[in-house]
């Protein structure tokens, strides 16, 4: 699951980075150079989002997490 979600966030910061580049009427290479850098930045950002994701999911699932005990309140309370 981590690296899905790593996947297609380089992949979106990429072609975001094409269209822009090419939108603005820069160079080839420096429109290639730039989203390549881009997704692999946006690749190891994924990654670490993805792990935190899956960790959450992991643990919510296996019920490691402790239940909150019901109050005991009355209508004396109020």
């Amino acid at each position: 699951m981590a690296t899905r979600i790593a996947a297609i966030m380089a992949l979106v910061a990429f072609a975001t980075c094409l269209v822009m580049g090419i939108v603005v009427e820069n160079p080839f290479s420096t429109v290639i150079m730039r989203a390549i850098g881009a997704m692999i930045v946006t690749l190891i950002v994924g990654l670490i989002i993805g792990a935190m994701a899956q960790k959450m999911l992991e643990e919510g699932s296996t019920g490691k997490n402790k239940e909150i005990p019901e109050s005991k309140s009355s209508s004396e309370d109020r």
